[in-house]
């Protein structure tokens, strides 16, 4: 910044973004989503703190347990969700919740309960986190149907029912990236505010990037289409250029990038993990749902992904999104070529 500028002096805080949408919903709007929003935004703070100095108070290494996934624990990924839970509890918002880290959702005590539920990831990518990676909290957010008190089956539903989805990406900053429904809206935690601030208004998935996220440490796995779809991409005919490979194997930084740049981003099921490897419920839907409302296409390669019913609450699914010309291309691959080769 030079002498004769000034710094902006309208910052638009998340709570103020999200206050206005509802407003603009005149008096449908009962202010509950923003509340609820708010105690999901202090639990993304209060994780980023915790991230920056895990190495310092011993927050790093196993807690000496295995999540539902089999996989090992992290302190910190226990940490988070004792956080989360606390917090979305705390808000009197919620009805439901369902984490990667417990076996069985969370029903909600009368005194406490609310009409949401949330379903979410503390803490995707913690095994990262001795690597300096970035990592982050993913959430999804249902509303209890009229007729229920807050069950199970209010979360085993399709992804587009959801009324709010984003996450958390904790790094060089903390940036929480939001859908309510009407696009979608970075923004980036302004420490000395103690703020999240808009930063990333009104973000569009360019609709063809030159970028792919795959895990190729798979590829002697992966089916036949996945294989012919990413020899054309690094492999094309001139005058095409080869697309350049981009992968972290933290969902919410290559979902990030990939909301950001455009290209395709894969988590494809195959021989060895038949159902695929990512979680439907806290991890593809609110994913799906931001590459959606940002101009891009999620698929498992034959159907929609937003379009799945879920039949537990712990259920994988194959993951392709990114953006629109190139997850087309894709799913042509899937229509044309043998599944088994």
């Amino acid at each position: 910044m030079t002498s004769e500028e000034t710094p902006n002096v309208d910052l638009i805080t998340l709570t103020r973004h999200v206050l206005s949408d509802q407003l603009r919903l005149g008096s449908t709007a009962t202010g509950d989503l923003t509340l609820l929003l708010t105690a999901i935004q202090v639990t993304s703070k209060f994780i980023a703190t915790n991230v920056r100095k895990a190495r310092l108070i011993n927050l790093v290494g196993l807690a000496g347990e295995t999540n539902v996934q089999g996989e090992e624990q992290k302190k910190l990924d226990v940490l988070s969700n004792d956080i989360m839970v606390n917090a979305l509890r705390a808000s009197g918002k919620t009805a439901v919740l369902v984490s990667e880290e417990l076996d069985d959702a969370i029903i909600i005590e009368d005194g406490y309960k609310g009409k949401y539920c949330v379903v979410f990831d503390p803490l995707d990518g913690s095994s990262n986190i001795d690597a300096g990676v970035n990592i982050g909290t993913i959430f999804g957010i249902y509303r209890v149907r009229p007729d229920s008190t807050g069950t199970i089956e209010d979360v085993l539903r399709p992804g587009s029912e959801m009324v709010a989805a984003g996450y958390t990406m904790y790094g060089s900053s903390a940036n929480l990236v939001l859908s309510t429904g009407s696009g979608v809206n970075g923004y980036t935690l302004d420490a000395s505010l103690g703020e999240f601030i808009l930063t990333h208004p009104n973000i569009t998935i360019p609709s063809r990037g030159k970028i792919y996220s795959f895990n190729e440490g798979n590829a002697m796995y992966f089916h036949p289409p996945v294989t012919a779809y990413l020899k054309s991409i690094k492999f094309p005919a001139p005058p095409k250029s080869p697309y350049s490979a981009r992968y972290i194997g933290s969902m919410v930084a290559d979902v990030h990038r990939t909301l950001l740049y455009g290209g395709i981003f894969g988590y494809p099921n195959d021989k060895k993990s038949k159902s695929g490897k990512l979680r439907l419920l806290y991890e593809a839907f609110p994913m799906a749902y931001l590459t959606e409302q940002a101009g891009g296409i999620a698929t498992t390669g034959t159907k929609r992904i937003l379009d799945i019913v879920p039949t537990s609450i712990h259920e994988r699914c194959p993951v392709f999104l990114g953006s629109k010309d190139d997850v087309q291309d894709l799913m042509k691959f899937y229509k044309e070529t043998p599944l088994e080769g």
